[in-house]
């Protein structure tokens, strides 16, 4: 356990790091590059619809698409692991997911690769439990039911949550909640806690007042939503995978100089108001690489599928083989730092 938290420290120091390079180096480089002059081709992006994909609404009302000869066709999906099916099936050319998402589909044999990731230091997920029903303490979870959308990283955000509280998962009953049925499961009772996210949970605490407690579900890590496409038209399509993650890093960077307006373009694309984005904001600090802390978190992941039997998998994959850098490379070559892959 104390091996597990030091690994999680060097994480995120090395993603802390990482942050301050890659916005002021990506920003260098990108204003000596030419906007693109040739023709414009349709993508379609599947996403689930909430902050941490905050990025592609900042590309699209800031025309970085259409300055990269992009029209990019956004679908949103009910959740990160939906866009993630959705793309497999051939109904999106490019979705994004946490790491989580994109590592259960590659134990799966899934043929699908990463070429990009925005990291997220932030909390995302908590633990938020009814104190009427006996949780004042994360001890006192023995026994209840959790709601987790079961197949995102909010799943294994609980279980290194119970595990370093000294709580197994045979010691609670967990239950499938998507993150829109949060609110109304915990308000009826059908569970005790959940793990959940915003918006989701301000409308639990407008149900339920102060009846709840809540606690921080991801025990200082750093999220990552990867950029992923099939195998195949990721390698044939290497082009416009360059300019989709041009205009994202474009994005990213008018986040880190304009970030009213940032506000604005994701209320307006989340339809939320902007008072609303205002307020959670702060919890958001973007910025977009491929580093070996990525890769690190992964095999972690992977390892706690296959303890838990969550997977017909035995062993961590090497991660190495669904990475491709290229195109990051070209556009943001201080944002690519994976050991074994490139030069």
């Amino acid at each position: 356990m104390i091996l597990m938290t030091k690994k999680r420290t060097v994480i995120i120091l090395i993603a802390a790091v990482l942050v301050a390079v890659i916005l002021v180096g990506s920003f260098a480089y990108l204003s000596f590059q030419k906007p693109y002059a040739g023709n414009v081709e349709t993508i379609t992006l599947a996403i689930y619809p909430t902050e941490t994909n905050a990025l592609p609404y900042v590309a699209s009302s800031q025309q970085y698409f259409q300055d990269n000869g992009l029209n990019v066709n956004i679908k949103t999906y009910s959740g990160s692991a939906a866009a993630v099916s959705a793309m497999i099936n051939g109904q999106a050319d490019i979705a994004t997911s946490s790491e989580f998402v994109f590592t259960e589909n590659i134990l799966k044999n899934e043929n699908i690769s990463t070429f990009g990731s925005s990291v997220l230091n932030v909390q995302v997920y908590y633990v938020v439990a009814r104190t009427d029903k006996g949780i004042n303490s994360i001890s006192d979870l023995k026994g209840k039911t959790i709601g987790v959308p079961l197949g995102t990283a909010a799943q294994f955000d609980l279980g290194q949550f119970l595990q370093l509280n000294g709580i197994s998962l045979n010691q609670v009953t967990i239950q499938n909640v998507p993150p829109s049925s949060a609110p109304s499961f915990l308000a009826n009772g059908t569970v005790d806690a959940d793990v959940s996210s915003q918006p989701y949970i301000g409308q639990i605490q407008s149900l339920l007042g102060n009846q709840t407690v809540m606690w921080p579900a991801q025990v200082n890590q750093p999220s990552y939503i990867l950029m992923m496409g099939t195998t195949s038209w990721v390698s044939t399509h290497q082009d416009l995978v360059t300019r989709f993650l041009r205009a994202m890093v474009q994005a990213a960077n008018f986040n880190g100089d304009n970030q009213k307006q940032a506000i604005a373009d994701v209320a307006k694309g989340l339809n939320n108001t902007v008072a609303y984005e205002t307020t959670v904001w702060p919890q958001y600090q973007f910025s977009f690489s491929l580093d070996n802390s990525l890769v690190l978190l992964m095999q972690e992941e992977a390892r706690w599928l296959i303890s838990n039997n969550l997977t017909t998998a035995t062993t961590v994959p090497n991660f190495l083989n669904y990475i491709y850098i290229n195109s990051l490379k070209s556009v943001s070559p201080q944002s690519v730092d994976i050991i074994g892959l490139g030069d």
